[in-house]
């Protein structure tokens, strides 16, 4: 299909009143990113622009969330329903006048490219006025029920509490998902009235007319019924996510990605694994992360934007964002590696180390308990236990730049800013406030004194102490 084919309108002007939040639905986080984001994506994964998207309550919040996304925007003010949400994009749809018009919710994260292309690709060759995404249920509940013409096409969409008892037990309903000549959806959409309790103007209601008007209205029946699940509570949300999840590890576990336990990986739609990477349990991989080939990742670990070398490990419960880690380094365990930082090949960082906006050279470690901060580190460098890069004065931060083949000793304060040259040495227990040549020795500590015998002298001193203390009879 050719993004000439087809134009779409999303529904997202949504309140969410069952989320009891806030926060407007589709903006909930899922996976990551929002709510709506999903749906985006398998609209323009089919080909399909320009793309619609009807805003209502917090349409500013929704509108700036998706800006950059080459999406235009509509304001439905008030809301009152779903047939006047389509009416608020009217003037959109009427731009492009020879494109199929697919109208779709933005609270429906499960659905897949690959149902919409069949909708859209059965309605071009079918030739109807209206073309509609259905499901089966095995219990059909409150839904409207889809009847059907003897050659298949829609002959009506009955309501649950407008069904007879022989209707009741059909068991296909209508998604709420269609393709519409643009042409006719305009015309429908034009004699549209609120005939209900509610006054307002439902969607369903055009394929009434359009059948009212002897126009063809023809079905798609999606082969997976979570596809259509809508989202209206927290527990909908999570329920969706642990779908996607399950999706999201069943293609990358197809592609060749070890995942030793799906149940608790968690792998964002942005997210790149390569094939013989391996996800150990309780994995999170968020924004834009990329995992190569050979990589060990977990367990108990979150990457976000992050970028993950061949044959690297990332041990267990590590934090990494927006960093590089190239081919061979490891990390962790209990590391916390922040943006702009990267580690070169072979490197190593240890438990209790964290890192901050620093390169740290191929093959240098940094094994135990250090902060490594707006730091460059040279190649073959040993960063003692304790050794800390004092960056921040109070006012500005101030860069390290260790060399190669420098070996700084445990518990070593760097005083920003400073360069340590390349070979040198720093002693164990340093304060380090100037330049270090290279080559050189440097320490930066008190000299050590020894009074011999001075602590016998003190446990005798105290221990007659407490003899006098003590009082004779009749003492307090």
């Amino acid at each position: 299909m050719t993004p000439l084919d087809a134009q779409a309108v999303i529904l997202a002007a949504g309140k969410g009143t069952r989320m009891r939040s806030a926060r407007a639905k589709v903006l909930h986080p899922l996976l990551g990113v929002p709510l709506l984001d999903h749906v985006v994506r398998a609209v323009q994964s089919v080909g399909v622009d320009p793309i619609t998207v009807v805003v209502g309550h917090q349409a500013e919040a929704v509108e700036a969330a998706f800006r950059g996304r080459g999406l235009a925007f509509a304001r439905q003010e008030p809301p009152l329903g779903t047939g006047h949400a389509v009416l608020a994009a009217r003037e959109r749809i009427a731009v492009h006048p020879e494109r199929t018009v697919l109208v779709l919710y933005g609270d429906l994260p499960l659905l897949r490219p690959e149902t919409l292309g069949r909708l859209l690709d059965a309605h071009r060759s079918g030739g109807a006025a209206a073309t509609l995404l259905s499901v089966v249920l095995d219990d059909p509940a409150e839904y409207g029920r889809i009847v059907r013409e003897a050659d298949g096409s829609v002959r009506a969409i009955v309501e649950n509490k407008d069904a007879s008892l022989e209707q009741k037990r059909i068991r296909e309903i209508n998604a709420g998902i269609y393709a519409f000549q643009p042409g006719r959806l305009l015309e429908a959409l034009a004699q549209l009235r609120p005939q209900n309790a509610q006054g307002e103007y439902y969607l369903t209601d055009v394929i009434g007319l359009l059948r009212k008007a002897g126009k063809r209205v023809d079905v798609v029946t999606a082969p997976d019924s979570h596809e259509v699940l809508g989202v209206n509570s927290h527990s909908e949300l999570a329920a969706a996510a642990r779908l996607l999840r399950q999706r999201r590890c069943q293609a990358l576990m197809a592609s060749g990605v070890s995942i030793e336990d799906p149940e608790t990986t968690f792998v964002g739609p942005e997210v790149e694994v390569a094939p013989d990477a391996v996800l150990r349990a309780f994995t999170v991989l968020e924004g834009r992360t990329k995992v190569a080939a050979g990589a060990v990742v977990g367990p108990f670990v979150r990457i976000v934007d992050c970028e993950v070398g061949p044959g690297t490990q990332i041990l267990d419960h590590c934090l990494l964002r927006e960093c590089v880690v190239e081919e061979g380094a490891t990390v962790g365990p209990f590391a916390h590696v922040r943006p702009e930082t990267r580690i070169g090949a072979g490197a190593r960082v240890g438990n209790f180390v964290e890192l901050k906006k620093t390169h740290l050279g191929d093959g240098s470690k940094a094994p135990h308990l250090s902060y490594i901060g707006d730091a460059t580190v040279g190649p073959g460098v040993n960063i003692g236990a304790g050794t800390i890069t004092c960056n921040y004065d109070g006012v500005d931060k101030h860069p390290t730049r260790i060399e190669a083949g420098v070996f700084v000793g445990s518990d070593t304060t760097l005083v920003a800013p400073i360069t340590i040259g390349e070979g040198a040495y720093i002693a164990a227990g340093s304060a380090i406030t100037e330049d270090v040549p290279a080559g050189a020795l440097a320490l930066g500590r008190a000299r050590q004194v020894i009074k011999k015998g001075w602590a016998d002298a003190r446990r005798q001193q105290k221990a007659g102490a407490g003899k006098g203390s003590r009082g004779g009879p009749g003492g307090a």
